[in-house]
């Protein structure tokens, strides 16, 4: 990642403190950061950025939740409040990674069923704060059914957990849109800050 992505943050940070809000920041936009073949040093040098823009609340998402735990920086139990952890499930044949994730001490822990392209019953919530739906999108989308969707809310519900439902997809995005039972879900897990301050924006950072 070059020089002015390392330090877009910085400056979010700065704008964020300065009015008194705070920023959300989705991590690795173009990559999984806990992959194995990451470029040597650049984990260490996130947690040092994270740990640098406390205004930020830092979003990362990860196929491969077996892996956080052992990349988690030293000091992880005495800071980083700022950070939300998240695994990726598109069905029920990866729901093994909410087991992993939901031991993982986070401020919050989230689900991105994203895209979804299988039904996922008997969701076990524990744990998790935050459930994001989508269905994938571009020429060779894979179809998303409404009552997968559907299945997810009514568990999300059951469980008093956050859902927000992020898009239809499909070859064209922008006119299938993202209302489901005719209206807008865009529920958030509750943190640490919100009796602090709202967020300012969501921001996208590729790595």
């Amino acid at each position: 990642m070059s020089g002015r992505y390392w330090d877009a943050p910085l400056r979010w940070n700065a704008s964020a403190e300065r009015a008194g809000l705070r920023a959300r920041v989705f991590c690795a936009t173009m990559a999984d950061l806990f992959e194995s073949n990451a470029p040597a040093g650049q984990l260490d040098r996130l947690w040092s950025l994270i740990a640098r823009t406390a205004h930020l609340d830092w979003q990362l998402l990860t196929k491969r939740p077996e892996r956080i735990l052992t990349s988690l920086p030293t000091d992880w139990d005495t800071g980083y409040r700022n950070v939300w952890l998240g695994t990726t499930v598109e069905d029920h044949r990866v729901a093994g990674r909410i087991e992993i994730i939901r031991d993982i001490p986070a401020v919050v822990r989230f689900l991105s069923l994203e895209p979804l392209i299988g039904p996922i019953s008997n969701l076990d919530l524990r744990g998790i704060h935050w459930v994001i739906v989508g269905g994938e999108s571009g020429p060779n989308a894979r179809p998303i059914r409404r009552e997968w969707v559907s299945e997810i809310l009514a568990q999300c519900s059951e469980q008093n957990v956050a859902f927000f439902f992020h898009q239809w997809g499909g070859v064209n995005k922008g006119r299938s849109g993202r209302l489901l039972n005719g209206r807008v879900y865009e529920e958030m897990p509750q943190t640490p800050f919100d009796s602090d301050a709202h967020p300012l924006v969501q921001l996208s950072l590729p790595m």
